[in-house]
Order: C-alpha cells, then sequence, then structure tokens
C-alpha cells in the first residue's frame, strides 16, 4: 500500500510540475499592455502598501524566485525580473505578498519563520538517523522514534507553508487586479499560473506526510 501511494504522489508530483512548467511558458508569452516588467510590478505593489524599506533585486537561475525576510530583500529570477509578460508579474506580485506579509505581521508567516532554522538544521542529516533507525529498528528503537520526531516537524512545516503561499498569491492577484495592472485576459493567465505553483506545495506537503506514516508505520510494527 505505502508503495502505491508513493507512486500515486510521484505522478501527481510530475503532472502538477510538468503542468506548472507549461503554463508558466504559455503565459510568457501573453505581453503586459501596460509594459511593465517584473521588478517593475514588485515596486509599485510594495509602495502600494506602504512598504519602502524592502529591496527589489534580481537573482540568478530559474525558479528561483523569493523573499528574504532577513534582509528584506524580494530576489526575482533574472527572467522574471526584466520580462514584461503575465507570469513575470504574477510570480513577482507573489514574492512581494510575502513582503506585504511580513509587514503586517501575518501569523502563519511569523510561525515558519520560526520553524526554518530547526527544519535547515535537521534536514541536512534526518534521513541518516532514520535509515539507522530502520536497521536497528528491533535493537535501538528509541533511533527511530528520533528520527521520526524530527522529520514530524518537516512535515508539519510543509503544511504551514501551504496557508502561507496561499495567501501570497491571494494577496497578489487582489492586488493586480484592484489597482487594474493587467487586462482581464492577463489576470486570468496571472490567476492560472499562481494557482498551478500553489499546488507544488499540496503535492510537498502530502508526500511528507505519505512518508512520515510510512516510517510511524515501521516503528508501531516492531512493537507489534
Amino acid at each position: 500500500m505505502y508503495l502505491i501511494l508513493i507512486g500515486i504522489i510521484m505522478l501527481s508530483s510530475w503532472w502538477v510540475s510538468n503542468t506548472l512548467k507549461n503554463k508558466f511558458e504559455l503565459y510568457s508569452k501573453l505581453h503586459l499592455q501596460n509594459g511593465l516588467s517584473g521588478a517593475e510590478i514588485a515596486e509599485k505593489m510594495l509602495a502600494d502598501h506602504g512598504i519602502y524599506d524592502v529591496k527589489v533585486i534580481s537573482t540568478p537561475g530559474q525558479l528561483t524566485d523569493h523573499y528574504n525576510p532577513a534582509d528584506k530583500t524580494v530576489n526575482l529570477s533574472e527572467a522574471v525580473y526584466n520580462q514584461r509578460n503575465a507570469a513575470a508579474a504574477a510570480v513577482a506580485a507573489h514574492e512581494c505578498g510575502h513582503a506585504v506579509q511580513h509587514a503586517t505581521a501575518y501569523s502563519w508567516l511569523t510561525l515558519r519563520s520560526q520553524l526554518v532554522p530547526i527544519v535547515s538544521v535537521t534536514a541536512s542529516f534526518v534521513q541518516w538517523i532514520l535509515l539507522a533507525g530502520i536497521l536497528l529498528v528491533n535493537s535501538f528503537p528509541q533511533l527511530l522514534l528520533v528520527g521520526i520526531v524530527i522529520f514530524a516537524a518537516t512535515t508539519l512545516f510543509a503544511f504551514i507553508t501551504l496557508p502561507v503561499e496561499y495567501d501570497a498569491s491571494n494577496r497578489a492577484l487582489a492586488w493586480l487586479e484592484n489597482k487594474r495592472m493587467l487586462t482581464q485576459e492577463e489576470q486570468a493567465g496571472a490567476n492560472d499560473a499562481l494557482k498551478w505553483a500553489a499546488r507544488t506545495y499540496v503535492v510537498a506537503a502530502v508526500g511528507s506526510l505519505g512518508t512520515l506514516l510510512y516510517y510511524i508505520m515501521i516503528y508501531m510494527g516492531r512493537r507489534e
């Protein structure tokens, strides 16, 4: 049953990721009538929310877009930063949505930020603890239990990420619509792109939960 579950999750992840890639390629060809670049969209959204202490910068690579609360920067990949299309507008506004969350002390973002150091530290060795725990489950079951507790923090982090990402997208889309930044077709494209982007986090969270349950079943099975 676990192998079937993992197979379904992997297939779902591939489907969502592939669809997301196709959506962004499609909306990257939908050029904005307002002529604004992703960077200009981001700067305007920040200004409209009264946020002047956050910098919009370009970062190398693809899909490297993120908001860094530590140094208050909206990091946009080179394509998003420079291009003037619906996909770039959606991503830029979404990342600024995180900046707005930070400025307004959005509770889910605060909780997520508190977990970041824990998850960052444990991510490098939790798999080794779990592997060793499985090998020694009969003689030293406590090790597997420790691994389960650590991995549970990762799963919790994945689920806390969901409201953070969905809320950032909702803020982005609401601002784009209220300020009439996009045409109706462009707005629909931005909405569709962010919808599929959010689904990647759903698949990741479900996958993490499935893996956690697998380790718990191993631990409980040993007790039987």
